[in-house]
């Protein structure tokens, strides 16, 4: 159940950094130039968490309830 509860956290953590496939470390921002009054885009250092990172994440908890899961089940094999 608390492997369940992580997956749902992760995937609502990736919705809401915007469902991007691959992660991004930087992103372009549309920046307004005061003197001049144009408008001119720069790459701002950001992280975007992408699906690559968040689908290791959620494998990794995957195994380790797999791990607890039969650890549990083999302890209450033999009592």
């Amino acid at each position: 159940m608390i492997a369940f509860i992580f997956i749902a956290i992760a995937l609502i953590v990736w919705i809401a950094y915007g469902a991007n496939i691959f992660t991004k470390t930087k992103v372009l921002v549309e920046k307004k130039d005061e003197l001049f009054g144009t408008t001119y885009k720069e790459w701002q250092d950001k992280l975007v968490l992408g699906l690559d990172y968040i689908s290791i994440f959620m494998g990794a908890v995957v195994v380790i309830a797999g791990i607890f899961i039969f650890q549990f089940k083999s302890r209450n094999k033999e009592s």
